[in-house]
């Protein structure tokens, strides 16, 4: 027989470094999952993703048990990361931070492709192309 799920739960936690410390520790602690045993699982699991915030989501069983499922990161990070900015513009109509080009655009739409709603490449890039437009970073 399946477990019964009480509640899904989704945080955003840079890899390999969760600690039990707020923000995390009172939310997992909430749903009565066992602390220790996340931190372990989750930093162990995105070693290989250094320097990059992971977004997971974290199923709850009626036994206290869990399940973890990672997200690939952020496309607003993704793109800061390829034009090498901190962030982006706080005023996107008027002012631009940097421009981006087409091949890093299809770069990052492919790594998102799994997590996006989108049926081709073209669509994909269209959606990293507006989240490159609400930042004021200028498509090339």
């Amino acid at each position: 027989m399946a477990k019964k799920i009480l509640k899904q739960i989704k945080i955003q936690a840079p890899a390999g470094k969760a600690t039990p410390a707020p923000p995390l520790g009172p939310v997992l602690g909430q749903a009565g999952i066992n602390i220790g045993e996340f931190v372990n699982e989750f930093n162990g699991a995105t070693q290989d993703r250094m320097g990059e915030i992971v977004p997971t989501i974290i199923t709850v069983y009626d036994d206290r048990s869990f399940d973890l499922t990672y997200k690939t990161a952020p496309a607003s990070g993704m793109i800061l990361k390829a034009i090498g900015q901190k962030s982006g513009s706080g005023s996107n109509l008027t002012k631009k931070v940097d421009s981006i080009s087409r091949a890093q655009l299809e770069e990052i739409a492919n790594k998102k492709m799994v997590d996006l709603n989108a049926n081709d490449l073209d669509a994909a890039v269209k959606i990293i192309e507006g989240t490159c437009r609400s930042m004021g970073v200028e498509v090339k």
